[in-house]
């Protein structure tokens, strides 16, 4: 081989080594930058899972005020309300009520009997929604106040 030649090989190896090093150090920094990111992933996922627990939390947790308030209104009369608050005894009876009011409507008696449970039920559900959130929480879910 000709010293020219040499030269382009060792030209060439020289060139090599150096692309070898810089790769290895680009590969050094995408393992850093990598681990930056994911540890930045991990950090936001805790707030996020930090926030989403405080702004549910009185969704469906302890207090149930709205939905058991909203519901006592639209479908009062079939005491879902009451099951939702854990009244199984209150919640049969505004049901059984209900059933036998639709049983008997072709007579005049059912007519007001729907209108009745209907009723305490509007009136629970205001009365619900009217409460404080801690003044609902003890009269109906601690203290266990099973009508109005």
């Amino acid at each position: 081989m000709s010293d020219e030649n040499k030269d382009l090989g060792n030209k060439a190896g020289d060139a090599f080594d150096k692309t070898n090093e810089a790769a290895k150090g680009a590969g050094e920094q995408a393992k850093e930058n990598s681990k930056d990111f994911a540890d930045e992933a991990k950090d936001t996922a805790n707030e996020f899972t930090k926030g989403a627990k405080e702004a549910f939390s009185g969704a469906g947790g302890e207090n149930k005020k709205v939905l058991v308030g909203i519901l006592a209104i639209i479908l009062g009369s079939l005491g879902v309300h009451k099951f939702l608050l854990g009244y199984q005894k209150e919640g049969f009876i505004l049901l059984g009520a209900s059933i036998v009011g639709y049983i008997t409507v072709c007579f005049v008696v059912g007519s007001f009997i729907l209108m009745a449970t209907g009723i305490i039920g509007l009136i629970e559900g205001i009365i619900y929604l009217t409460k404080t959130d801690e003044e609902f929480y003890t009269t109906y879910q601690v203290g266990k106040k099973p009508w109005f």
